[in-house]
C-alpha cells in the first residue's frame, strides 16, 4: 500500500504501575493481567472507531479520525480501569494508564504510522502521570465546547526536532476535577432551589449543598444507570445560581421528557425546570425502562 499523509489523532496509552503488579502477583498472573488490560484498551479503541496500530510491551498506540473521538475514548479507558480491581495478598490494586494524544498530519503506510504527530504524542505520554490525559493546544482547539471546557493549561514543553515549545493541556475526565475548578467562583444564591432526582431506590437532591451529580453506567457515577446504551460517564447535572443544567457528554446522547415534550442533547447542555424524566441513550418512543425522574422547586 502506498504511503498516505492525512490528519489523524495519535493516542498512546501506557500502563502505569505494571512493575508493581509483577511483584505482587508473580510473572504469569501479572502478564495475564497486563494482556487483559491491553485487550480492554483495544476494545474501547475499536468501539470508538479507532485503529490499534501496535502494542509495545505494556503500551498501546492507536489512531482516531478526530480529536473529539480520541478524547472520549481515552476517558472511557480510564473509567473502565477504575472499575477493574484486582485482589492480591497485600490488598486491592487497580491498574491505571497514562495517556498522551495529539492531532496532526501523519504518514499511514503498511499498517503503521509515521511523522511529527507520532513524535509529539509519544513525547506527551512520557510526560503524563497515572490517570492523566495530556494533549496539545492544537488538539484542544478541535474539541467541542463541552469537552474544551474540561481542559486546563498546565505547561510548556520542548519536543525533539521542534524549535518552539508546545503548550500542554490536561483533559479533566474525573468529575471531582471539574468541581474543584468551579468551587467558590460565584456566590450562593439567596433562594436555595432544589432538584430532586429519583432512580429506583436512589434519591439525590441537587442544590446548595450538592452542586453536581453524575449519571452513567460506571459504578463510580453518583447514579449508576443500568442502560446498555449509556456511556460510563454519560451526563451530569449542575446547580448554578439557583438554576439547574443538564450536560451531555455521551456517545448516544440524552433524552429529556418535560411537559409532554421530548428534548435531545449530544455534547451540549440545556437548563431544566419543573418535573420530568431523563433517559440515557434511548428515546422515549422506545419505552425505556431505566429512566431517572426529576422534580425542581425552582
Amino acid at each position: 500500500m502506498a504511503a498516505k499523509t492525512t490528519n489523524v489523532t495519535i493516542l498512546f496509552a501506557d500502563i502505569s504501575g505494571s512493575t508493581r503488579l509483577y511483584e505482587l502477583l508473580g510473572d504469569a498472573p501479572a502478564r495475564a493481567k497486563v494482556a487483559s488490560c491491553l485487550k480492554l484498551l483495544t476494545d474501547v479503541t475499536e468501539r470508538y472507531g479507532g485503529t490499534v496500530i501496535k502494542t509495545i510491551g505494556d503500551e498501546i498506540m492507536c489512531t482516531y479520525p478526530d480529536a473529539e473521538t480520541a478524547v472520549n475514548a481515552a476517558c472511557e479507558m480510564h473509567e473502565m480501569l477504575m472499575d477493574d480491581i484486582t485482589e492480591t495478598v497485600s490488598g486491592l490494586i487497580s491498574l491505571a494508564i497514562r495517556v498522551g494524544l495529539h492531532h496532526g498530519p501523519a504518514i499511514l503506510e503498511a499498517g503503521d504510522v509515521y511523522g511529527d504527530a507520532v513524535n509529539v504524542a509519544a513525547r506527551l505520554v512520557s510526560m503524563s502521570k497515572a490517570r492523566q490525559i495530556i494533549t496539545t493546544r492544537t488538539t484542544v482547539e478541535g474539541l467541542s465546547p463541552i469537552l474544551k471546557a474540561s481542559t486546563r493549561f498546565i505547561d510548556r514543553a520542548p519536543v525533539k526536532g521542534k524549535r518552539e515549545t508546545l503548550e500542554i493541556f490536561e483533559i479533566l475526565w474525573q468529575q471531582e476535577d471539574v468541581t474543584l475548578m468551579s468551587t467558590g467562583v460565584i456566590p450562593d444564591p439567596v433562594h436555595q432551589a432544589q432538584l430532586k432526582l429519583t432512580y429506583h431506590d436512589i434519591n439525590l437532591t441537587l442544590g446548595h449543598e450538592r452542586t453536581q451529580v453524575s449519571m452513567g453506567r460506571s459504578k463510580r457515577a453518583d447514579i449508576t444507570v443500568a442502560e446498555v446504551l449509556a456511556s460510563r460517564q454519560h451526563v451530569r447535572l449542575e446547580a448554578r445560581r439557583g438554576k439547574f443544567y443538564i450536560i451531555d457528554q455521551s456517545t448516544n446522547g440524552t433524552y429529556i421528557m418535560s411537559s409532554d415534550q421530548e428534548y435531545f442533547l449530544r455534547r451540549e447542555e440545556m437548563p431544566i425546570t419543573g418535573s420530568g424524566q431523563i433517559s440515557l441513550g434511548r428515546a422515549f418512543s422506545e419505552n425505556p425502562q431505566e429512566v431517572v425522574h426529576f422534580n425542581s422547586d425552582s
